[in-house]
């Protein structure tokens, strides 16, 4: 009897998490980026959701459930490169330019642009196959539409 007290207070088993797509592996890396300052703001949480709602064609809910799945695969996650490369695998060149600039949104969202977000997104960039030029144009148009 005990025993099934303590059980009681023990949290339930957590599904599994799904394996990684394009959208799930972007939204891990949008969530990385945010989260590399320590400072994971509710603007950030929003803007993430809006990127997602906007680039994957998502009610503003489902992109919220998306955005809580992919902290999750962050949690749980792979090096920044293996997100990269499955999206490199997974889409053509203009999915990826997109999911550059998506992350250039969440870097710049806060004004000011810290060295840990930076390198994320470089080792992002390179293993989605862009060069320095589509990185630099990526952040250009992102600055210019803020």
């Amino acid at each position: 009897m005990l025993k099934k007290l303590f059980q009681s207070f023990r949290p339930a088993e957590a599904a599994p998490l799904p394996d990684p797509d394009a959208e799930l592996a972007l939204g891990a890396l949008l969530v990385r980026v945010a989260q590399a300052d320590r400072d994971y703001q509710v603007e950030e949480i929003s803007l993430i959701d809006r990127i997602l709602a906007r680039l994957y064609e998502h009610n503003p809910i489902e992109a919220a459930k998306v955005r809580a799945t992919c902290e999750k695969l962050h949690a749980a996650a792979p090096e920044t490169d293996t997100f990269g490369k499955l999206i490199r695998e997974t889409t053509g060149l203009e999915n990826r330019l997109a999911a550059l600039e998506a992350l250039w949104e969440v870097v710049l969202a806060d004004g000011s642009q810290k060295e840990g977000e930076l390198k994320i997104v470089d080792d992002a960039r390179r293993a989605m196959g862009l060069s320095i030029a589509d990185n630099q144009a990526a952040r250009e148009r992102v600055m210019a539409r803020l």
